[in-house]
């Protein structure tokens, strides 16, 4: 089935077993295989895992009239890192704290999201960003009900964009920005609207949409 198939109002039970069907599950993260931001090229620099710092974001589904959406934020222009890029919810994880674990404490202290409402269904590839950070991502449906609230010293706007579009390899594209050193870096994003996601936040959608879907052709 197609990403709009499958997104469409009323799906969520085939929605929910493809997620079953294709993710790890909350238990059994695997490390076998990792996305990274730099799945253009090489990295002059790939330190070993045990050197990352282990962080997780949530993938929240949101069942609405016209499908599913997912919940995105935009991040402050004074942050010290990422500031201005489209996030998910997430953050580092704290000592023994699942991914899971970290995706729903830190949803609730940057958007306000309490963790009753939202569903985990399993676990995405693990992409390690050019900080040094490993992050999982965790997929999940947020239930009927819920509230929002953006923390002001982090989140300057939460959004929701279509969960087909996102899925859909037709709307992923490449850049390229030069670098202070006269280098370039290639990079995946997608234009929703005004809406311009890239970076990681794209990488991670673009594996997920190759575990549900299939890499394209």
């Amino acid at each position: 089935m197609s990403p709009h198939q499958l997104a469409a109002p009323g799906a969520r039970p085939l929605l929910e077993a493809r997620l079953a069907e294709r993710l790890d599950p909350l238990a059994d993260r695997t490390l076998d295989e990792i996305s990274s931001d730099f799945d253009f090229e090489p990295d002059p620099y790939f330190p070993p895992l045990e050197s990352l710092t282990p962080a997780a974001v949530l993938v929240g589904l949101i069942e609405r009239s016209h499908g599913f959406s997912v919940l995105l934020t935009t991040r402050l222009d004074t942050l010290r890192r990422h500031a201005g890029q489209v996030a998910f919810p997430g953050g580092r994880c704290d000592d023994d704290e699942t991914p899971w674990g970290t995706a729903l404490r830190e949803a609730e202290e940057e958007v306000g999201l309490a963790p009753g409402f939202v569903s985990p269904v399993g676990l995405s590839t693990p992409y390690r960003t050019g900080t040094g950070y490993l992050v999982t991502p965790v997929v999940a449906f947020i239930e009927d009900g819920f509230s929002l609230q953006p923390n002001p010293d982090e989140v300057a706007d939460i959004f929701e964009t279509p969960f087909a579009f996102l899925m859909d390899g037709a709307n992923h594209e490449t850049h390229e920005r030069q670098l202070p050193d006269g280098g370039s870096r290639r990079f995946y994003a997608m234009t929703h609207e005004d809406r311009f996601i890239w970076g990681a936040t794209a990488g991670m959608l673009r594996v997920l949409s190759h575990r549900l879907f299939g890499a394209p052709a």
